[in-house]
């Protein structure tokens, strides 16, 4: 679980953005869970590894800290 957040920003038409937040209405997510999920993806699918921010790591390679 990611514990730190940063902000991105882009820019799109009004109307797309539109149609956006009301699908994801109708979905019953919020547009950043929806962006979060697709950069997961995205991630995934380029084989890009990455861990969480502030994610604790466990006990075991926390031995010797």
């Amino acid at each position: 679980m990611e514990l730190k957040t940063a902000r991105l920003t882009l820019l799109l038409d009004p109307a797309k953005k539109q149609a956006f937040e009301q699908l994801c209405a109708q979905q019953d997510v919020t547009p950043s869970q929806v962006v979060r999920r697709l950069i997961r993806e995205y991630l995934e699918s380029h084989g890009v590894e990455w861990e969480p921010s502030g994610a604790r790591k466990p006990a075991a390679d926390r031995k010797g800290r």
